[in-house]
């Protein structure tokens, strides 16, 4: 007889930074821009929120999209991987690089269609890219996105990936952390900047999977996991204690790599709009959502409520 516990184990509910993560980031990173762009930015607040998480809905669509998201530093361990796209394509190949990730490269792509969408002042593209280009930097600051060891399957650890950076900020976030920012600023090297937060992030992918091994170890399963209802389903999930003690264990990464990450949003947001010669954006208005729009989006969520990820993913 299959166990109740099981058959509950066995519900699946997709990725809800998780859409909790990347919908507060991007809606943080509002409230930390300079005068000449919050007035704008603002009253299309619910819209950047909203769409942070296309990104990731895109799996489902798209094969190639799953790349943007991760690194797998660790494939390149004792070896020199430029930082350049066009030489690291000219030495691994771009097929072998998209193999293991790009997210720092991707970040630069983005950074440069925002920059062209501000100086065209196209209202539609600026919002969309500055939602989306949100969620790439807030994965870029995710230590398990910048480890092929992605969900723990290579060390028994399956579930790690949504533990830390969806269960823990959905637990603590609104509660008990102080995610406000300094104000955005000007990045003089994007691609720099990119590469030492995914660098940051793969020196804390060990932390991350040791010290949940750690406490995993010394905690039975009935207090690690709890039933829990979410949107209409009961599932099994991590407890509200065991996250404490990995939390307390990770002492405060996962806060300061949210913080950091609603930063380097708004200012990568800023820096597209200063290189574009800081375009007057009062006039501008909201955006309005077309019909197309609305059938792409809606077509956007039935591939990522009945579909499976295409391509290569990092879960």
């Amino acid at each position: 007889m299959i166990s109740l516990w099981l058959i509950i184990s066995l519900l699946t509910v997709k990725p809800d930074w998780g859409f909790f993560g990347h919908t507060l980031i991007n809606r943080l990173a509002v409230y930390t821009l300079p005068d000449d762009m919050i007035g704008w930015y603002k009253p299309n607040i619910d819209y950047l929120a909203e769409h942070a998480v296309d990104p990731d809905k895109r799996r489902y669509a798209v094969a190639e999209e799953g790349p943007r998201h991760y690194i797998d530093l660790d494939r390149y361990a004792g070896i020199a991987l430029p930082r350049s796209w066009t030489r690291a394509v000219e030495r691994f190949s771009e097929d072998s690089l998209k193999a293991h990730g790009i997210v720092p490269w991707w970040i630069q792509v983005m950074l440069a269609r925002l920059t062209k969408a501000f100086r065209e002042k196209n209202v539609n593209a600026i919002l969309k890219l500055s939602a989306e280009m949100g969620h790439y930097l807030g994965d870029a600051h995710v230590p398990l996105h910048a480890s092929s060891n992605h969900n723990g399957q290579f060390t028994g650890q399956q579930g790690i990936h949504g533990f830390w950076e969806s269960r823990i900020p959905e637990i603590f976030a609104e509660t008990e952390w102080d995610l406000f920012s300094v104000k955005a600023m000007y990045i003089r090297n994007p691609l720099e900047f990119a590469w030492k937060r995914v660098e940051e992030s793969a020196k804390a992918s060990d932390s991350v999977l040791r010290f949940e091994k750690m406490l995993s170890d010394r905690v039975s399963a009935d207090r690690k996991y709890a039933f829990e209802n979410r949107n209409g389903l009961i599932i099994k999930q991590y407890s509200v204690a065991y996250s404490k003690s990995y939390n307390d264990m990770l002492n405060g990464m996962v806060e300061r790599r949210l913080t950091q990450s609603v930063f380097a949003v708004a200012s990568f947001w800023y820096t597209a709009w200063v290189n574009a010669g800081q375009p007057d954006l009062r006039n501008m208005g909201r955006k309005e959502l077309t019909a197309e729009d609305e059938a792409a989006f809606s077509d956007l969520e039935m591939k990522w409520r009945n579909e499976k990820i295409k391509g290569r993913s990092c879960e």
